[in-house]
């Protein structure tokens, strides 16, 4: 039984939808839960009792007291509780009363984002407790302040960005504090994963060396939000070993969960004819403007920093015409504002001067807003534990209250709508790292020597033979020097500001207008040819621009004002090529690999595009190209196996279905590309692409370029969501350390060999889908231990037999590129990672394999895991995508399923049954002869 807040809030987003186009595709509740309390602890000092049962905390929660004392006892320690669970008290509790009691002691804390420190802060300054001076010391402090924060403050508030270059790169400034360190709380640490956790993981490794050097040793408590394995997360993350707290005490108010998709709109088409959803933006300000006028307060939670722009602005523009007081209850937050702007909305969330609020993932770890009555969320996050801590922000008071889910026009949103089990039932990933990533490791190691001489028993702590290699090239650089005693600094530049540990390798770009000179925000370099390119549409705080110049050398993008009725998207070509395989498993004319690849990558144009979806033209741009040594998982498929007839003969295939009406296509072996690969026939007239419709022109329609040398300073595509201020955790951004020498001489020991080896030039049928976010917004990122939790999803043609795909060679680029694309949408839901980390090539014919080749390669220097996940996981992976594209209702393919945002050739060819045909080809192959490398079931 829907519980009845849930059921009124839902029924008001829903009223006035005929019955026969309800969007939502399921609706479950989840019960509310009692809380379970524990006394105060002895040891716990009475002044901080007194200040927290003064602020309302009566009796502990069970799990905050076990969390609080192992760490009083000293014992590393990670609590891992839902959204609201109290992690805070948890660290508070020993914290305080160490402070409280020893005048000398001192305590850091460290979080991800400015706002929830400044959050944090504000909580532990409201208890008021005799003898704590807690202090921010972040990129907000003014200079005037930190002297004082240095001297004075015993617990220092500050983040991952500003430890490394104002605190552990100037330590002798802070000798008496790391002297009398007691605890380093680490908050929200499940968000350090991907190449940003690695580089926040050797960060904490240099932090507990310059303590151990003052001859400290500090507890570290860790809070996450529910995740898997996570004392061997936060092991790894630390270096030291953790236990672990995951019983979580707490009580929770039921919760309705609702999962929407968007309607086909029948009067737009999109690239290349294809059928448009309405946008799930528009959706959700929709659905935030209901929200509003019911008078429930409610967070929208955005993909990316336009997308919370132009959402705030159509709920504001639809209130407005309702009520235009109710549009001044609206507005948008996100990273990329400045500091005081930031402050702002901050106060007018926690007053309640704002109702509706659409947020980037900037607010899923920031200020502890409570009493929600609603969350909605465009799009999936990325992962499982940012789903669950998005949606835990709803029903915080205890009481009842909505979370909708709306689907963006995506395989991966689409698949998850259908298979609601895959969403609410699935166990949450395992956050996951790599700090021996030589392009993390060179620069976290350049920094560790010039902080102190490094020794020989500390290489360990590093990753042992990892860190010898990469001293050594470091070394041979004349960067460090080699003594009897251990490795020591040469060079009279620090290295800590050329690190950019979120990936950016670089200074900010910055976003000017022209005519006043006005600074607008900042934007990561990564990123700037996607989002601030010319003829970018560039929205803040509501208003739109238009740039008119970027100039990558100065670090300056000039916009002027201009609201046009379009947005843009950029557009790349892609070229790659395999530097060396690691692992291979041949099966029966499919070889599936994991290695390493050189990828390079330009924005060569951008697309005009109506809210509604409707492209207006192309423009093309002449930009730089972006050179990428990674890691990348790739398949190949023999021509016999493509050309075959499936399982031998016209029968259908097992897995696809029929169903009727909304022009969803019942796909018969017919369909997926049978001896005369015939046109697919569905109950609503539909046709797949066929032989003549793709031709030879459009399957030979790309030639691929050389790929470039190599630039030992690689930028990948993509750039994480407030990478500007140290506002993004999640959100691992893909450039890496571009522009320090220690990470050119670790991106050489890396590679191998020289990039161009073996390069792809002249494929026939090239097709690719690139790494980086054209929003300027990204995903969290994930890393490269391949354990964790993973549930069960659709596995589309279970129990195939093996047979070809029955595809006459002009049909094969179609198929190839529609699958790669399709797999790209999907890999999230098997990897802690987004669609704008990880990018993607097809060919009928790749030189460095010899055959037809799809691969989908991480878009971040030396790889950030989603490779691995994907060769680990090829089975339910390719599964999984097929399954979305035969389920989706799309005839001959859309951006539900096997079209991309991103793609560099324009969508063209693409082929949906093909791409079922090939994808069957490739799991019978797989599931009958993939035993001996795992991958043999699903």
């Amino acid at each position: 039984m829907v519980g009845e807040r849930g059921r009124r809030l839902l029924d008001r987003v829903t009223a006035g939808i005929p019955a026969h186009e309800n969007p939502v595709t399921h609706v479950s509740r989840l019960p509310e839960r009692a809380a379970r309390h524990e006394p105060w602890p002895e040891w716990a000092e009475p002044s901080v009792v007194a200040a927290f049962r003064a602020a309302g905390v009566e009796k502990p929660w069970r799990h905050q007291v076990e969390a609080a004392s192992l760490a009083q006892a000293g014992t590393h320690v990670v609590v891992s509780t839902g959204t609201a669970s109290g992690k805070s008290l948890a660290y508070q509790l020993p914290v305080l009363s160490a402070l409280a009691t020893d005048a000398r002691a001192t305590a850091l804390y460290l979080s991800p984002t400015k706002a929830l420190g400044a959050d944090q802060l504000r909580a532990v300054s409201s208890l008021d407790v005799a003898g704590v001076r807690a202090a921010a010391f972040d990129g907000d402090t003014p200079m005037t302040e930190r002297d004082w924060v240095r001297a004075h403050a015993n617990w220092v508030f500050s983040n991952p960005d500003m430890l490394h270059r104002g605190i552990l790169s100037a330590h002798s400034r802070w000798t008496q504090f790391f002297r009398r360190l007691r605890y380093v709380v680490v908050d929200e640490c499940h968000s350090y994963r991907g190449v940003f956790g690695s580089h926040v993981a050797l960060l904490l490794r240099r932090l507990r060396r310059v303590a151990e050097n003052y001859g400290a040793s500090p507890v570290f408590v860790l809070a996450s939000a529910t995740t898997a394995s996570p004392a061997s997360f936060a092991t790894r993350l630390t270096g030291v070993e953790c236990s672990a707290i995951t019983d979580d005490a707490s009580p929770r108010g039921a919760r309705t969960v609702a999962l929407w998709e968007p309607p086909l709109l029948d009067e737009l088409t999109g690239e290349n004819g294809a059928p448009v959803r309405r946008p799930a933006g528009v959706e959700t300000a929709r659905i935030l403007t209901e929200l509003v006028i019911e008078g429930a307060r409610s967070l929208a939670f955005v993909r990316s920093r336009r997308g919370a722009e132009l959402t705030a602005l159509g709920a504001r523009r639809l209130l407005s015409e309702v009520d235009p007081r109710l549009a001044d209850t609206v507005a948008a937050y996100r990273s990329g504002y400045l500091p005081e702007e930031r402050r702002a909305l901050e106060q007018a969330l926690l007053s309640g001067r704002l109702l509706g609020v659409a947020t980037t993932n900037a607010l899923e770890l920031g200020v502890d807003i409570a009493g929600l009555d609603a969350v909605v969320l465009a799009g999936y996050p990325g992962t499982l534990a940012s789903f669950w801590q998005q949606s835990g922000r709803a029903g915080r008071s205890g009481d009842e209250a909505l979370v909708v889910f709306v689907a963006r026009d995506d395989p991966l949103d689409t698949y998850l709508v259908h298979h609601p089990a895959a969403l609410l039932e699935r166990p949450v990933e395992t956050a996951v790292l790599d700090p021996t990533n030589p392009y993390v490791l060179g620069p976290q190691l350049a920094c560790a020597v010039a902080e102190l001489p490094l020794t020989e028993p500390e290489l360990e702590t590093f990753g042992g033979e990892a860190a010898r290699a990469v001293l050594a090239d470091l070394a041979e650089e004349k960067l460090l020097r080699r003594r009897s005693s251990g490795w020591y600094w040469t060079s009279r530049d620090r290295p800590h500001g050329e690190v950019g540990i979120r990936g950016s390798g670089g200074d900010q770009i910055a976003v000017v207008e022209a005519d006043s000179g006005r600074m607008l925000g900042t934007v990561d370099p990564g990123s700037a040819c996607y989002s601030v390119h010319p003829g970018a549409v560039y929205l803040h705080q509501g208003s739109s621009y238009v740039v008119d110049e970027l100039d990558l050398e100065t670090g300056l993008a000039l916009v002027h004002a201009e609201d046009p009725d379009w947005t843009t998207s950029p557009r790349e070509i892609v070229d790659i090529s395999v530097l060396s395989t690691e692992e291979q498993c041949r099966h029966d004319g499919v070889t599936v690999c994991l290695g390493e690849v050189a990828v390079t990558s330009q924005v060569v144009g951008y697309l005009r595009r109506r809210p509604s979806g409707e492209v207006l033209d192309h423009t093309p741009l002449d930009l730089p190209e972006q050179s990428l040594r990674t890691r990348a998982v790739w398949y190949t498929v023999s021509g016999e196996l493509l050309e075959s007839p499936v399982g031998g003969g016209r029968g259908s295939v097992a897995g696809s279905r029929a169903v009727a009406g909304a022009g969803r296509a019942s796909l018969s072996a017919a369909d997926v590309g049978g001896a005369t690969a015939g046109a697919a026939a569905d109950s609503a007239g539909g046709a797949s692409t066929t032989a003549g419709e793709v031709g030879e022109d459009a399957a030979i329609s790309v030639t691929s370029r050389t790929a470039g040398t190599g630039s030992e300073s690689p930028a990948a595509g993509g750039n994480g969501e407030a990478a500007a201020d140290g506002q993004a955790a999640s959100e691992p951004v893909g450039t890496g350390t571009a522009s320090l020498t220690p990470a050119g001489a670790a991106a050489r020991h890396a590679a191998g060999k020289p990039a161009g080896t073996g390069s792809a030039s002249s494929v026939v049928g090239v097709t690719g889908e690139v790494s980086g976010d054209p929003a300027g917004g990204r995903g969290p990122g994930a890393g490269v231990e391949l354990g964790g939790a993973m549930g069960p999803v659709g596995t589309g043609s279970a129990g195939r037999a093996p047979g070809g795909a029955g595809l006459i060679p002009a049909r094969v680029p179609g198929a190839l590129h529609a699958a790669e694309h399709a797999a790209i949408g999907l890999l999230p839901l098997f990897a802690t990672c987004d669609r704008w980390d990880i990018g993607g090539v097809s060919t009928a014919w790749h030189e460095d394999t010899g055959e037809a080749t799809v691969f989908v390669h991480d878009g971040h220097p030396g790889g950030a895991g989603f490779a691995d996940r994907g060769y680990a996981a090829i089975v339910p992976w390719l599964a999984a995508t097929r399954e979305a594209i035969v389920s989706c209702e799309c005839p001959t393919g859309c951006p539900s399923c096997v079209q991309s945002p991103k793609c560099g050739n324009g969508n063209d060819p693409l082929d949906k049954a093909g791409a079922v045909a090939v994808l069957g080809a490739v799991l019978g192959a797989l599931r009958q002869h993939g035993e001996q490398c795992g991958h043999g079931g699903a």
